[in-house]
């Protein structure tokens, strides 16, 4: 399993614990993007293994290289468990993501928060939902939830993920494409959530700007028939 962070010191041993618990015999790979409060070496001192370099990459660029590094191990992973490293002690509720899996109901399965906390206005997931179902004919009630088990060789299918906080709607775009199949499931979770201040709004925007970005490079590709990633 793999989880993204950046300057999570405060949750991140509570969301290692709580994984640990729920899957004890799973690696726990840390995305830590280039944090500033100690989160890498918390994340190591809870018992896992830490994907870190010395600048921000974005979130999807960090991910990418914890992917590579888990899918590089032997035996290799037949899937992994994506997550934000702010779920803290709601992180050991993603069990249902796996059992839907290994269970074949789904090839991707997305966590639905079943509680709305902070947030905007609506904008950039209004246009994530939008560009999902432009690019590949879905219709998702969390577009850009980073709570996710797919099958390993789906995950593959993927890489390199989207640049920054396009890698969400990179995966579920991509792996739809693929043919793999996406199922939601709404979860009781807990997350830091960005409210209605100028932080949470100047957040939210490089979130659209991320958005953007992805949807204008998987309209491209689609139109080109295929290609690389960007």
């Amino acid at each position: 399993m793999i989880v993204a962070a950046q300057n999570e010191a405060d949750r991140i041993a509570a969301t290692v614990a709580a994984l640990r618990a729920t899957f004890p015999a799973a690696a726990i790979w840390v995305a830590d993007d280039a944090s500033r409060d100690g989160t890498a070496e918390t994340a190591m001192a809870a018992g896992a293994q830490v994907v870190r370099r010395g600048r921000p990459h974005g979130k999807g660029g960090n991910v990418t290289a914890a992917a590579e590094a888990a899918l590089g191990v032997a035996p290799a992973p037949r899937l992994v468990l994506l997550c934000d490293g702010d779920l803290g002690a709601s992180a050991g509720r993603l069990g249902p993501l796996v059992a839907a899996v290994e269970n074949g109901e789904c090839d991707l399965a997305v966590a639905a928060f079943a509680r709305r906390v902070g947030g905007g206005f609506g904008l950039a997931v209004g246009f994530a939902g939008w560009a999902v179902r432009r690019l590949c004919g879905l219709t998702v009630t969390a577009p850009i939830s980073g709570q996710r088990a797919l099958r390993a060789e789906a995950l593959r299918s993927c890489l390199p993920l989207a640049k920054g906080f396009g890698m969400e709607i990179g995966i579920t775009v991509d792996a739809a494409r693929a043919g793999y199949r996406l199922r939601e499931y709404e979860l009781d979770l807990e997350h830091r959530a960005s409210g209605r201040t100028l932080a949470g709004f100047l957040h939210r925007g490089v979130q659209l700007r991320d958005f953007v970005r992805v949807f204008l490079s998987r309209a491209l590709r689609g139109r080109r028939g295929g290609g690389g990633r960007p």
